[in-house]
């Protein structure tokens, strides 16, 4: 068996939830299964959330997407490309155990990973105190796709659960609350990023944002890869009102897609965000026109990418309600 190089050291020396590093495979030749992924971790995120991520796995893997399971319930799936994920709609007060499994570009599911569990924390019904703003945070990039960030803990009358970790407006990660650093990856070469971090109790209070971190990774990314391909535009009748249909391939991401932002006649429309695993190869989306017949209008979106950031714009497409 080859010997493959564990993947993410700087990740594992820095998170200190990480028990093992590396990724396990059976084998590189043809036809053999991918094999368990390894640096499992799970941390409480609220009384009814669990974050659970693992290591990425090598490249030319070949794997296509990631199982993970609590006891034996698939709880959630995500693109190969992410090794990360919020397990929601938990008990409080509850112990849980989770495992991961690969599946590869030809459909077959792998070992599971070594169980690891958590627990989450009780809920305490008049607890509307959120937690103090991070102290100071800190940051410098470790590749041309990670960052390292540390902050100041904050502190709860009821305790910390978690630190949630955002770019720009949007959730990108989360560590347990007795971790003040963690390791972002996931990133694009030549992006410039701005981070923030929010403490996070067991009722699901939210810390002000700390002070924000401004970095860039290093190397060019032109963005072109970063929009909606294949993109139509169509408008119907219903109800004595007028749709645009929409359809479109989303980009390739080192992730799962959920939101993109619909702009009309240049100016944003509407926002789509999928509340939990969005529906596999082409989108759609439908939203209303108004009920004249004969009204112009040009449309085109793009898609907030799993780093935080937003892509490239899709091609413009010109419809006219009843034409």
């Amino acid at each position: 068996m080859r010997r493959v190089p564990p993947p993410l050291v700087l990740a594992c020396g820095a998170l200190l939830l990480v028990v093992s590093c590396g990724w396990s495979r059976a084998d590189d030749g043809e036809g053999r299964m991918p094999g368990a992924p390894a640096g499992v971790t799970a941390a409480a995120g609220s009384a009814t959330s669990v974050h659970v991520m693992w290591n990425a796995a090598p490249d030319g893997s070949g794997v296509r997407s990631y199982e993970v399971y609590r006891g034996t319930t698939k709880v959630a799936e995500v693109a190969g490309a992410q090794h990360m994920v919020d397990v929601t709609r938990l008990r409080p007060s509850t112990r849980y155990a989770f495992t991961v499994r690969a599946r590869d570009t030809m459909g077959r599911l792998g070992p599971p990973s070594q169980a690891v569990q958590a627990r989450t924390p009780p809920v305490t019904a008049a607890d509307r105190s959120a937690p103090t703003r991070p102290g100071r945070t800190t940051g410098r990039v470790v590749g041309s796709r990670a960052v390292q960030l540390s902050w100041g803990a904050s502190r709860d009358d009821r305790g910390v659960v978690s630190y949630d970790v955002y770019q720009g407006g949007a959730k990108i990660h989360s560590v347990g609350g007795n971790q003040t650093a963690t390791v972002v990856t996931g990133l694009r070469p030549g992006g410039r990023y701005v981070f923030t971090v929010r403490a996070r109790d067991a009722a699901d209070n939210l810390s002000p944002a700390g002070a924000p971190v401004r970095l860039t990774t290093p190397g060019s990314d032109d963005g072109r890869n970063t929009a909606p391909t294949g993109f139509t535009a169509a408008t119907r009748l219903s109800g004595g009102a007028y749709y645009i249909d929409l359809a479109w391939d989303p980009p390739p991401a080192d992730g799962v897609i959920t939101e993109y932002q619909i702009q009309l006649d240049g100016t944003t429309a509407t926002s789509l965000v999928w509340g939990g695993t969005p529906p596999r190869g082409r989108a759609h989306h439908s939203f209303y026109a108004g009920a004249s017949a004969g009204e112009r209008h040009r449309v085109r979106l793009r898609a907030r990418l799993p780093d935080g950031t937003w892509g490239g714009y899709s091609a413009e497409r010109t419809v006219t309600t009843g034409g």
